[in-house]
């Protein structure tokens, strides 16, 4: 059993259960995070007697992303947000390919995986809760990929291949937050439910998945996820995974960061997020 820090891992009944577990930073996402979920879907996987993974968050809430605030507030190489320019897109894209296939284990493991939001699942969180087969929502939790606005692009996409185009746009170039409500009646999620009943609908699925034999639940998954691969979802990721260092480092991006640094992550987020254009001063040029 790997030795996790970012996130805890249980099997029991059929069941594994992975739970980001950083509730101090509203389990944000740091660098062992994205390794650590593919070794705990590996654990899985191996597991014989497993038969369905859960994905949860300790705390609050399910996953409040990358820690954009400390990433943003920090001028040097190591703060991850970016690089020293000149650019190198190459170093930017292998990180973030990385990370891409880490959260990817949970689309590609042999098992259903579920995961189950509460709070909210935003950026990154989102990128995490969208791996998954199955979403089930607390109904006044919210998803959602802000940075959209300005500073990235969601690495998975996996926006498009579970929407369409028209929703997936309006969320992807808006940025905006949508509850659980909403993301079950435009079928984001499978369900979503007051707070008190999310374990109960988590259960209730479980239950009808995890008295399925493993080789049926492989074999009618894979023949799903294949699909969505000849559609060209490893082509869609690698474009994604690219524009979102693009988007890190462009004019626009750049102001963003140096913004943030000079007032503070959070007033430079409610200046993206005001409806005024961004960055006036670069658009001008």
């Amino acid at each position: 059993m790997p030795d996790f820090k970012s996130l805890t891992y249980a099997a029991d009944d059929r069941v594994a259960t992975i739970t980001l577990n950083r509730p101090e930073r509203f389990n944000a996402i740091d660098a062992r995070m994205p390794r650590e979920i593919r070794a705990a879907v590996e654990e899985a996987d191996r597991d014989p007697d497993v038969h369905v993974i859960v994905v949860r968050g300790a705390g609050k809430g399910f996953c409040g992303g990358y820690d954009l605030k400390k990433f943003a507030e920090r001028s040097d190489e190591d703060s991850g947000g970016g690089q020293s320019m000149p650019w190198d897109p190459t170093l930017d894209f292998a990180g973030m390919w990385r990370n891409t296939q880490d959260f990817m284990s949970l689309w590609r493991a042999r098992k259903p995986t579920i995961a189950r939001v509460h709070g909210a699942a935003v950026a990154g969180g989102s990128d995490i809760a969208l791996c998954c087969d199955f979403l089930i929502m607390a109904d006044d939790a919210r998803i959602g990929y802000p940075p959209a606005r300005v500073w990235g692009v969601p690495t998975p996409a996996m926006w498009v291949y579970r929407l369409g185009p028209q929703a997936a746009k309006r969320l992807m170039m808006t940025g905006d937050l949508i509850t659980g409500r909403e993301a079950a009646e435009i079928g984001l999620a499978l369900t979503a439910v007051p707070e008190a009943e999310l374990d109960a609908a988590v259960d209730a699925l479980v239950g009808r998945l995890k008295g399925v034999p493993r080789n049926q639940l492989m074999m009618t998954k894979m023949v799903v996820n294949l699909a969505y691969e000849n559609m060209g979802l490893a082509t869609t990721q690698t474009l994604a995974t690219f524009f979102d260092g693009v988007a890190r480092h462009s004019p626009e991006g750049i102001w963003f960061q140096e913004r943030a640094q000079e007032v503070g992550f959070k007033q430079a987020v409610a200046e993206r997020d005001s409806g005024d254009p961004i960055a006036p001063q670069v658009s001008k040029r």
